[in-house]
């Protein structure tokens, strides 16, 4: 039987789960669109801290797209240790990537700007992590921002990804990672892709939550 029947369960257990979320100053919790804005959007009402997004596009070799040699997000970017790439290759995978990045967000929040992270306790979250490679080359992009803490939940995870996350983060929450991890849909009932139309209504009402909570 599968330990979680969809996104919302597996979120409320997570947000249900005895940890150091709930300690240190004032939080954000990021998601990573699509899959993780449903568990995100619970573990920000749980917490009382406000929903942004992490978005994170991997750069690919200029020989073999497919292969991952770097990362960009909307405010900078990271590649492999020891790597070189042609400047003018770089450059333009950069500007390419952060448009396409940028493009995404603003579909999603429209103009609203990135919520401040400096000083502030970063949650990460996800509906699962396969490779753990988005997940790592965002906690490298985020730590630059100077966060107080930064922390990474997730309901599931293969062990060899979960290894990689924890010299990046300050904290790592995990409800699963079993030794014969395939997919990360196996642990789910159901596990159909979440729509854009859901993330917007997701963080519409994370938005709503957290003007009501500081009008308070």
């Amino acid at each position: 039987m599968p330990a979680f029947l969809d996104r919302l369960d597996a979120a409320q257990q997570l947000a249900a789960h005895p940890s150091p979320l709930r300690h240190g100053p004032a939080g954000v919790v990021l998601a990573v669109p699509r899959g993780g804005v449903p568990i995100g959007a619970v573990l920000a009402r749980a917490l009382g801290w406000p929903l942004d997004l992490a978005l994170t596009k991997k750069i690919g070799h200029p020989d073999n797209p497919e292969l991952a040699v770097g990362a960009v997000s909307a405010g900078g970017y990271v590649l492999e240790p020891g790597l070189y790439l042609p400047d003018d290759y770089l450059a333009a995978e950069v500007g390419r990537i952060r448009a396409e990045l940028l493009a995404r967000r603003q579909a999603y929040l429209g103009e609203r700007e990135p919520l401040p992270l400096t000083g502030k306790t970063v949650l990460l979250t996800d509906d699962g992590v396969a490779t753990g490679h988005t997940l790592r080359a965002t906690l490298e992009l985020l730590r630059e921002q100077r966060p107080a803490r930064l922390l990474v939940a997730v309901p599931v995870a293969a062990p060899a990804a979960l290894v990689s996350l924890q010299p990046l983060a300050d904290e790592v929450l995990c409800l699963l990672a079993p030794p014969d991890f395939r997919a990360v849909g196996q642990y789910y009932a159901y596990f159909r892709q979440t729509t854009d139309e859901e993330v917007r209504q997701a963080l519409r009402e994370a938005g709503a939550a957290a003007t009501g909570a500081t009008e308070a």
